[in-house]
């Protein structure tokens, strides 16, 4: 060694002065600013060996010195499918003192991730599908689990090589980027740009400004100088500098070496070491940085060598027993060798007695240096040994995968057993492990030991699901390609169940007509039609003709469609009835749509959860039925009711419909936090599912609620990004997506802009969109056009929503009647109040909240200009009560302006005063339901415990929360409590 790495040599690891890095440094340290006011999230990017890991050492030491808490934990190259793995890494030793402050639920659902406290749960989940909940449930309480983690200190979470992270981990922290912890809570993650995933990668900009992005840049040619010193000469430091391109591991590596035997000031040639062998995906290092960190393990005494390729193969993370297992090696042996590379600074002391090497390429070196045959027995004696202690499938599946031979029944059966284990949290992890047992297993069909089901189509079947909810559809659809030449044609069932799945996965892709055109391939090959999986691809082609508002053509799939038939279940009846509303809607027969709806109403209700394994996405069409039909108490209980079935059933590629179908009843009947809560749910599940249209039906909800409550730019932002997920399909919810951010650009304001967006989508020929719909733009546009002062334009669009609203939907006709008020407002004030009063009423009795407002403020503006003041300010009163009770800041401050103008005092909210309806006084100026929620914080209460109390969802706790602590000025629960304590 010379220069730095042999001053260094005997120095304690990390500690040796940093070279550079000053503006790494500062922004590190704005970062922890940040995270001593509330959530940060910051991200090093760099090449291999740049220096990450040692900046995020400085990092913890910076944290340190703030008295600032860290838990700290990387990703493994060599167990890159183990789930949620850097995270466990970091918190699974800190959480058993934790575990009794969690609710039993959440205690349950993280005892299926974290070892821990795998023991700890009363009642551990079962790997079952049908006992399990979606893994963004597990998102939510993980963020919970941080939050109470966070308080009252803080907290620096530190996730080290993400690029090998798994994508249960990276669909964790989009959902912790995206819905941050309420808490004073710094998230550091480092990774390689080159190998970072299209998601992790965009985590910075999601975070908007509490991302930190900082490039970690090699070192200057000034920069190596001084990390080599002054001993070394110039013409070393710039051959030293050249070789490594300034990267500091490498410039280590290269150091650390003999000069006779560095391949950069030596004469030994590195092709002649005889290292090279056996030495595979080091492509990224170059040659003369793998042959030294070669040449720095071959001189390791023998037995050494051995127990570091022992440890490598054992885990990144590893105990000296189960490494010496690996290598073969005695207790005794093992001890003194390990005391030989820690001396060597080859592997570091880690916590609980376990070791890891000081560097991953270190350890990818000494795992490459194997032999494939040593190798292959080192994982199956470690396997081996796992079994003996009983550890679960999913921590032996790793080892299982790398040593079992062809035909292995027990091998089979471990990694299904360890994919059924984790399939509901980390889908993908669970297809990795089938694919490997698919090619363990003989062509024929077979079962494997322990009762596990093996049979080829059975396991491809469940290989499709999991490819399918873990958004994998490009490979989703070479399995279902491979099954579908495995079944004969006689197996209608499991071949329907297939093209079902491939449809979904040709609809995640964007591939409308390629699902369209499998489906009509299969029901060509059934001769009877009405079979339960005949019917089941009939409904299919039935929902795709209503996505295209194909009035004909769904009104000719559904005739053919009987309402039962010998063989069927009553979810399948119940699944045929609850389609038939939306294609009667689309026809215009209102009453007899209203009456089918009853009736899949009633079937619905009688059938069982585990009736619908099938056919619950038929149930989407009949909530988004009820909808149009103005049935929102209804279409509420369903939704509710079909969230917990996809939730209980891991069917998540079908939850998005209905989260969405949730947040547009929520939308309608003004309940807007609620709505933004469920439709911000269902955009996660189209980001995990990487699929545009349940992404976009999501956003789209998103858009409306958010524009309604007056935060125009979350609104543009969902607007923009939902139209951007336009695949041009020409389906109703394309049209949605641009309807949603046209209404909110003119809700921003952007009158102009606003109304050409809208009158493109719908303006021109017969659109893809619905009757309700249609007449919400029209009045809309009514709406618009009489702002501007062109009320003959208004009049045509007030026409055109009388002409489509029908007589027996009252919302409809209703909105109707607001479109009238606004094109004669100018003219006509006093009919033009009796009007909007007649629409307030119409709107109040269907429970459409937001537009009863609406129509109040119109009703109340007209009166004013008519010169009838008392009604004008009991009709401007009304709406203000309405706009504050569903959280409309906006039109509420529109009409608080316009009551001060009849002379109404209305008092300004405040600290210590009134909320903004005048509503009596309350801390902070807390809604009542704010208020009860910030006491039941300052008692001690969970939002769980809050939500069970208060009969409310966690989603909408959190989101009161958020409201209570901006009112209150503060970023944590700890602070709630402060506040509400000092304010009683």
């Amino acid at each position: 060694m010379e220069g730095r790495a042999a001053r260094d040599a005997g120095a304690q690891p990390g500690n040796a002065p940093l070279v550079g890095r000053r503006d790494a440094l500062d922004a590190l340290g704005r970062a922890l600013d940040g995270a001593e006011a509330g959530y940060g999230f910051l991200a090093l990017v760099g090449e291999p060996g740049a220096g990450k890991t040692r900046l995020l050492g400085e990092l913890a030491d910076a944290a340190t010195a703030r008295r600032l808490p860290f838990l700290a934990g990387r990703a493994a190259e060599f167990e890159q499918e183990m789930p949620f793995g850097a995270v466990v890494d970091a918190l699974d030793d800190h959480l058993e003192e934790h575990a009794l402050e969690l609710p039993p639920a959440e205690l349950r659902l993280l005892g299926t991730v974290f070892p821990a406290l795998a023991d700890i749960a009363d009642d551990p989940p079962a790997a079952s599908p049908a006992s399990g909940v979606a893994r963004y449930q597990l998102h939510r309480t993980v963020r919970h689990l941080l939050e109470g983690l966070a308080a009252p200190s803080g907290l620096v979470l530190i996730l080290d090589d993400l690029h090998w992270a798994d994508d249960a981990t990276v669909e964790l922290l989009d959902h912790l980027v995206r819905h941050p912890p309420r808490a004073r809570l710094l998230l550091a993650v480092a990774y390689r740009p080159a190998q970072a995933s299209p998601r992790l990668a965009a985590l910075v900009d999601a975070a908007g400004p509490q991302g930190v992005h900082v490039a970690v840049d090699p070192l200057t040619q000034s920069e190596v100088e001084e990390f080599l010193g002054p001993e070394v000469s110039q013409s070393r430091c710039e051959a030293l500098y050249k070789a490594s391109g300034g990267n500091p591991f490498y410039l280590e590596a290269l150091s650390r070496m003999n000069r006779a035997d560095d391949p950069v000031g030596g004469r030994e040639d590195p092709e002649r070491l005889g290292w090279e062998q056996g030495v595979a995906n080091l492509t990224e290092v170059p040659p003369a940085v793998r042959t030294a960190l070669q040449v720095e393990l071959s001189a390791l005494p023998p037995e050494a060598l051995l127990m570091a390729r022992g440890a490598a193969v054992a885990a990144d993370v590893f105990e000296p027993a189960l490494a010496a297992v690996a290598a073969e090696i005695d207790q005794a042996g093992a001890l003194a060798a390990l005391d030989v590379l820690t001396a060597h600074d080859v592997v570091r002391p880690a916590a609980g007695g376990r070791f890891r090497f000081r560097h991953p390429l270190v350890r990818h070196v000494a795992y490459a240096s194997t032999a494939a045959g040593w190798r292959f027995a080192a994982h199956d004696r470690v396997s081996s040994r796992l079994t003996e202690l009983g550890a679960p499938a999913a921590v032996r599946a790793h080892h299982v995968v790398r040593s079992a031979r062809f035909g292995d029944r027990a091998a089979i059966g471990t990694l299904v057993e360890a994919a059924r284990a984790v399939a509901l949290q980390a889908p993908g992890t669970a297809a990795y492990w089938l694919e490997a047992a698919l090619r363990l297993m003989p062509d024929a069909p077979d079962t494997a030991a322990g009762g596990a089901h093996t049979d080829r189509v059975e396991l491809l079947l469940e290989l499709a699901h999991v490819q399918t909810v873990s958004g994998h559809a490009e490979q989703g659809r070479e399995t279902t390609h491979a099954l579908l030449a495995l079944l004969p044609a006689d197996d209608t069932v499991r071949r329907a169940r297939t093209v079902q799945l491939r449809a979904v996965m040709e609809r995640q892709l964007g591939r409308i007509h390629e699902a369209r055109a499998l489906v009509l391939d299969e029901l060509r090959r059934i001769t009877d039609r009405q079979t339960p999986e005949a019917v089941l691809l009939r409904l299919r082609l039935l929902a795709d003709r209503i996505q295209r508002i194909d009035t004909r053509g769904s009104h000719a799939v559904m005739e053919t469609i009987p309402e039962s038939a010998p063989g069927w279940g009553p979810g399948l009846t119940a699944a045929v009835a609850a389609m038939r509303p939306m294609v009667t809607y689309g026809r215009g027969r209102v009453e007899d749509a209203i009456g089918h709806a009853q009736t899949a109403d009633q079937l619905f209700s009688a059938a069982s959860d585990n009736d619908f394994a099938d056919c619950l996405d038929c149930f989407a069409w009949l909530l988004w039925a009820e909808l149009l039909l103005g049935m929102y108490d209804t279409a509420l209980r369903h939704a509710e009711r079909l969230v917990t079935i996809s939730r209980g059933t891991g069917q998540t590629y079908i939850i998005g419909y209905m989260l969405a179908g949730q947040a547009r009843a929520l939308n309608l009947l003004g309940r807007l936090e609620e709505a933004a809560a469920a439709a911000d749910e269902a955009t996660a599940v189209g980001r995990e599912l990487r699929s545009k249209e349940v992404l976009a039906y999501g956003l789209t909800q998103y858009c409306l609620a958010a524009s309604w409550m007056g935060d125009h730019d979350e609104a543009l932002r969902a607007g923009d990004e939902a139209v951007a997920n336009d695949t041009g399909s020409g389906e109703w919810w394309t049209h949605m997506a641009h309807v949603a951010r046209a209404f909110a650009i003119i809700n921003a304001g952007r009158l102009d802009e606003g109304a050409e967006a809208l009158l493109t989508v719908c303006g021109d020929g017969p659109p893809g969109l619905d009757f309700g719909t249609l007449v919400m733009c029209a009045e809309t546009l009514a709406c618009v056009r009489a702002a501007q002062d062109d009320p003959e334009d208004a009049a045509k669009w007030a026409g055109i929503a009388d002409a489509i609203a029908n007589p027996a939907l009252i919302g409809d006709v209703g909105l109707a009647r607001l479109a009238h008020a606004h094109a004669i407002r100018s003219a006509e004030p006093a009919r033009a109040a009796a009007l909007a009063v007649e629409a307030s009423e119409l709107l109040t009795k269907t429970g459409r909240r937001p537009e009863a407002g609406r129509a109040e403020l119109t009703a109340g503006i007209a009166y004013g200009a008519a010169g009838q003041r008392a009604p004008a300010r009991e009709r401007l009163r009304a709406a203000a009560e309405i706009f504050e009770s569903c959280g409309m800041r906006d039109l509420h401050a529109q009409t608080v302006r316009e009551q001060r103008r009849l002379g109404v005092r209305v008092p300004n909210p405040s600290r210590g005063g009134a909320g903004a309806g005048g509503k009596g006084d309350t801390p902070f100026g807390l809604s009542p339901r704010e208020l009860e929620i910030a006491t039941l914080v300052a008692e001690g209460c969970s939002n769980q415990q809050i939500a069970e109390r208060l009969f409310l969802s966690v989603r909408t706790v959190e989101t009161h929360l958020s409201r209570v602590f901006a009112k209150i000025g503060v970023s944590s629960r700890v602070g709630v409590a402060t506040a509400m304590n000092r304010s009683m």
